[in-house]
């Protein structure tokens, strides 16, 4: 496909998604508009997607577009942190106008906000010591009384261990900056997470930390932007991000968290 083809497209799609109109006087979209913030929810943990560093400074894939977000919609971004327990009452008190940073889609979430398009594809994997990579490689071999499962509260992870686990030992771990150490340190054995994450650690802690040898992921699901319900501050999100991945944008800032 050459340029100006792609030019066209990206601009039918922008038009039918509705950036550029004019947002209604009562619209979420106007109201964000209106105060000149953008608030943005985001735990600060979980690379490479929204991480705080030691001096309090917000990095990662989402972050960076969370202020292009901004910029499009023509307001300031501000930070609201959140956690993966909270994250829900908080949306739904009105702390912030969109969550990010690695959110997946489910119905619980999709209930009280609109969702974007997704900007990332993944499943739950396990992640072990990488001695015991080939031993954890199915549900069932994780789920005897001798495994020790380490979790982060609030989060789909917690849920995927309560949910499948009846027999391995759970135990919550509620910081999950530092969630990987008890893998490193023995203090826990498997850890079942989002594949981004898995990826991600074991290139943090080389020759330490591995995927599991699991013949698949044992899930499929979609992250994407979680923000609150108004048509048209979705459209203008769908078109933003439909650009963002479209021109490379996504990936850019991805790779870049990546490393």
């Amino acid at each position: 496909m050459n340029m100006a083809v792609a030019g066209v497209m990206l601009a039918a799609v922008l038009a039918a998604n509705g950036v550029g109109k004019k947002p209604a006087d009562d619209s979420v979209l106007k109201q964000i508009q209106q105060a000149g913030v953008l608030k943005i929810g985001t735990t600060g943990d979980y690379k490479p997607f929204s991480y705080k560093m030691a001096d309090g400074t917000l990095v990662g894939a989402d972050i960076e577009m969370a202020k292009d977000l901004a910029a499009t919609l023509g307001v300031r971004p501000e930070f609201v942190p959140t956690t993966w327990k909270t994250l829900l009452e908080d949306f739904k008190g009105g702390k912030f106008d969109i969550a990010l940073g690695g959110i997946t889609i489910n119905p619980d979430r999709a209930a009280v906000g609109d969702f974007s398009i997704p900007n990332v594809s993944d499943g739950k994997r396990p992640i072990v010591r990488c001695a015991d990579k080939s031993k954890y490689t199915s549900l069932d071999a994780i789920d005897v009384p001798a495994t020790r499962v380490v979790i982060n509260p609030g989060g789909t992870n917690d849920k995927f261990a309560h949910e499948h686990f009846t027999k391995a030992q759970i135990a919550v771990w509620p910081d999950n900056k530092t969630i990987f150490e008890q893998l490193v340190s023995n203090q826990a054995d498997v850890m079942v997470t989002d594949g981004v994450e898995v990826d991600l650690q074991t290139k943090l802690h080389p020759g330490v930390l591995c995927p599991a040898a699991v013949a698949a992921p044992f899930t499929h699901f979609d992250d994407a932007y979680l923000m609150r319900k108004d048509k048209e501050l979705r459209a203008v999100v769908d078109g933003w991000m439909w650009q963002a991945i479209a021109s490379g944008k996504w990936k850019k800032d991805y790779d870049a968290a990546m490393n």
